[in-house]
């Protein structure tokens, strides 16, 4: 199983950020010891003193494919749930600052929490119009719509599946909205797809 996410796709997070804009998907790779399930706690590591929280749309894989025509991609996902990817902001700072990979700073363990559960495609009457957020201690961090992706979901799957071989039950994150910040021990997060809770995490 693979976790494949989508940097830089929603344009305000690119301007908080300071990024460019990027012609094509920004793919970076977690491995499986990132995924954190079943609304476990995520433990704060040793190594970081500024894990930032990003909240995402999750595709869930739902057969192989290899070189999908974007017209075809709607039906490579069968579900939709909620992830975080906790990033090491300072030690991804310090890695592209000396023009070194960064995956030490986004695919360490437990850096890729997701919700406990995935809603069908079916649920959703516009796939361009899902409206998600999350919540740290019951305040409003993020809010994110499809609808204002860089890159839709269809675009992504095509795109990706140039690239690398897509296997039912891979896991694609497809980027996070403006409002990234920093988490801290006991704090609390909760995600929300359309006002429905979707993810539930303590940080210890």
């Amino acid at each position: 199983m693979k976790i494949i996410c989508i940097g830089r796709n929603y344009a305000d997070h690119i301007a908080e950020l300071q990024n460019e804009t990027p012609d094509a998907p920004v793919i970076f790779l977690k491995p499986d010891t990132a995924l954190l399930q079943r609304n476990q706690p995520f433990f704060y590591p040793d190594f970081s003193q500024d894990i930032h929280h990003e909240i995402e749309l999750v595709l869930r894989v739902s057969k192989n494919g290899k070189n999908i025509d974007e017209k075809f991609a709607p039906t490579y996902f069968d579900a939709i749930g909620l992830g975080i990817d906790f990033t090491a902001r300072d030690l991804q700072s310090q890695l592209k600052g000396k023009g070194l990979p960064w995956e030490l700073a986004k695919g360490f363990d437990g850096s890729a929490p997701l919700g406990a559960t995935f809603r069908p495609v079916a649920d959703f009457a516009d796939l361009a119009d899902i409206n998600f957020h999350l919540a740290v201690n019951g305040e409003v961090r993020q809010r994110g719509n499809s609808g204002l992706m860089l890159h839709p979901f269809a675009a992504i799957i095509s795109y990706v599946s140039r690239f690398f071989t897509l296997k039912m039950g891979d896991l694609i994150f497809t980027g996070t909205p403006s409002g990234v910040g920093p988490v801290r021990i006991g704090d609390q997060l909760t995600g929300y797809i359309e006002g429905e809770k979707i993810l539930d995490l303590a940080v210890k």
